[in-house]
C-alpha cells in the first residue's frame, strides 16, 4: 500500500522522494478509504523515500535521527496521529445520526505533546490513573472530555478526579464505597458511568479480551438492575452514562452489533429507572495492521458499524439517541510511531537460526514476550532491498525470551546499521520498563522536516535517583 503525499514533507527532501509502499511490497491502495484509516498501513503516512533510497519520516531522515538523539529511540510521526484524530472524527459524524465523541485511551502512550495533538483536534480522552490524569489535564484536554477508568481506583485518584470535574466509570462496588464518602459533602453530584461486562467473546488474545463474563473489569450483567437502583438513591451521583468494552486488536465486526443491542437494552433499563443516560460508551477495539497478512477494518468501517448499530438498536427500543463515545488507543496512536534500533552482535547457528542483536528490546518492547505479538522491519536506509536471509532479532536484555522479531527477512547486514520497527506508536512505551536497569528511550515528534524531543532520554544514572541505601550498608572507607 502507499501512503499519501504531504506537500510540506516533500518540499524537505534534497532530492525527489519516492512514496514508501506501506506493505512494503509495492502493492497498490484497495480503496481510498485506506488513505484516511492509518491503522491499515504499516508505515506512517509521511514515510518516503530520499533520492538516495533512504527512509524518512516526517520529513526526517531515520538514519539521521539515529545519529542525533541516539537508539533506541522512539518516532512519532504527527501527520499520521493527527488524520487518525481526523479519520474518527469525520466517520462518527458521516455515520452516527446523533452527538458522538472519540476519547482517546490514553493507556496506549501517554504523555504531554501526544495529549495535547489529541486534544487540538477536538478529541477527549480517557484515563486509569492519577499520572494518565494529570498528564491529560496538564496536556491541555479539558475536564469535560475526560473519563476516568480502573477496576481499583485509589480513595487519591477519585479525589483527584472528582475534584477537577473528571467523569468517573463506576467498575465495582468499591467504587461507589469510596465515592459515596468522598462526595457525601461536595456540593452538586459526581458524574457518573457505569461499566458492566456484556458477554460477548472476541478472537483475540486472552489477555485483552475485556467483553467476556469472566473478566476482571465492570459489574457482571445480572448485578446491573441492583447497581442502577442503588444508585438512583444516591444523592452524590448523576448517572450519565454506560460503558462497556469487547477487548483489544479486533478485526471483527459482527460483535460489535452484538454490543450495540445489549447495550440499549442497559440504557432503557436506567432510563426506566430515572437516570439521564446520556452517553453510551461503546470502548474500543479496533485493530491495526502489524504484519502484511493483517486485515483490519478501516476506521470508517469500524464506525458504520458501531453508530448503525446503535442508532438501530435504539430506533428499536424507541429510544432517544444518546451521545455515542468510542474509546480507539491502538488503532489512533500505533501507526504513528515506529522504534529505530543499532543492528550489534550476529550469532550464526549452522542449519538452525541466525540471531542479529539490536541495542533495545523487551524493556521499550515487552509485547513480543507478552502477546507473542508480529512486527514489520526494514532497514533505515536500505528500506526496499532485497531479502537474502531469515534471521531472528534479539534484544540485549539477559533474557532467553527477549526477542523482537521471529525468523523475518532481511537483507545482508552489518553492525551499527539502523533498524526500523514499524507500528510500535502503542504499548511500547507505555508499557516499557528499566529490566536490567537499561534507561528508556528517548521519543521524538516529527513534523515537515522538524524533529522535537517529546520524552527525554533517561540516563544510568536516573535509575538511581529513588534508590535508598540505609547507612549501615554504606561501604566502609
Amino acid at each position: 500500500m502507499v501512503t499519501s503525499a504531504s506537500p510540506a514533507t516533500d518540499s524537505v527532501a534534497p532530492a525527489p522522494v519516492a512514496p514508501v509502499a506501506t506493505g512494503l511490497d509495492g502493492s497498490p491502495f484497495e480503496s481510498q478509504s485506506d488513505r484516511l484509516s492509518p491503522n491499515r498501513n504499516l508505515a506512517p503516512l509521511s514515510a518516503r523515500l530520499d533520492g538516495l533510497g533512504r527512509m524518512e519520516v516526517g520529513g526526517c531522515l531515520l538514519s539521521d535521527l539515529a545519529r542525533t538523539y541516539g537508539t533506541p529511540l522512539y518516532v512519532l510521526d504527527e501527520t499520521t496521529l493527527r488524520t487518525t484524530c481526523r479519520a474518527y472524527r469525520q466517520a462518527l459524524a458521516a455515520h452516527y445520526p446523533g452527538e458522538a465523541l472519540a476519547l482517546y485511551a490514553s493507556k496506549a502512550n501517554s504523555s504531554l505533546a501526544i495529549t495535547a495533538l489529541v486534544a487540538s483536534e477536538g478529541l477527549g480522552l480517557d484515563a486509569v490513573s492519577a499520572g494518565e490524569l494529570l498528564t491529560a489535564l496538564q496536556g491541555g484536554m479539558p475536564a469535560e472530555r475526560i473519563v476516568f477508568h480502573g477496576n481499583n481506583k485509589s480513595a487519591e485518584e477519585l479525589q483527584l478526579a472528582i475534584d477537577r470535574g473528571v467523569s468517573v466509570v463506576l467498575d465495582n462496588w468499591n467504587d461507589i464505597a469510596l465515592l459515596s464518602d468522598l462526595a457525601a459533602e461536595r456540593p452538586g453530584a459526581v458524574r457518573v458511568l457505569v461499566r458492566f461486562t456484556p458477554g460477548i467473546e472476541c478472537h483475540t488474545h486472552e489477555y485483552i479480551r475485556t467483553g467476556h463474563l469472566d473478566s476482571k473489569f465492570g459489574f457482571d450483567p445480572d448485578q446491573l438492575e441492583a447497581v442502577l437502583r442503588h444508585l438512583a438513591g444516591c444523592p452524590w451521583a448523576r448517572v450519565d452514562g454506560l460503558h462497556a468494552h469487547i477487548g483489544s486488536q479486533i478485526f471483527e465486526l459482527e460483535p460489535h452489533r452484538d454490543l450495540a443491542a445489549v447495550m440499549a437494552d442497559a440504557l432503557a433499563l436506567a432510563r426506566s429507572l430515572g437516570h439521564p443516560c446520556g452517553d453510551l460508551n461503546v470502548g474500543g477495539g479496533l485493530g491495526i495492521r502489524y504484519v502484511g497478512s493483517d486485515d483490519p477494518p478501516s476506521i470508517q468501517e469500524w464506525v458504520q458499524v458501531v453508530g448503525g448499530a446503535v442508532a438501530e438498536a435504539c430506533g428499536q427500543r424507541q429510544l432517544v439517541l444518546p451521545r455515542l463515545l468510542c474509546e480507539p488507543g491502538r488503532s489512533l496512536v500505533a501507526t504513528a510511531g515506529l522504534t529505530l534500533y543499532m543492528l550489534g552482535s550476529r550469532k550464526d547457528i549452522p542449519g538452525l537460526r541466525t540471531y542479529l542483536s539490536v541495542d533495545g528490546g523487551m524493556s521499550d518492547n515487552p509485547r513480543p514476550i507478552t502477546y507473542q505479538s508480529q512486527y514489520t522491519a526494514v532497514l533505515a536506509d536500505r528500506p526496499l532491498a532485497e531479502a537474502t536471509e531469515t534471521v531472528t532479532v534479539a534484544g540485549k536484555h539477559c533474557e532467553s525470551g527477549d526477542v523482537l522479531l521471529h525468523d523475518v527477512r532481511l537483507p545482508q547486514t552489518t553492525p551499527g546499521e539502523v533498524l526500523a520497527v514499524f507500528a510500535t506508536g502503542a504499548y511500547n512505551a507505555a508499557m516499557g520498563s528499566n529490566y536490567n536497569r537499561i534507561p528508556r528511550p528517548a521519543a521524538v515528534l516529527v513534523h515537515d522536516g522538524v524533529a522535537e524531543v517529546v520524552q527525554r532520554r533517561e540516563q544510568p544514572e536516573d535509575l538511581l535517583r529513588y534508590d535508598v541505601l540505609p547507612h549501615r550498608l554504606l561501604p566502609v572507607s
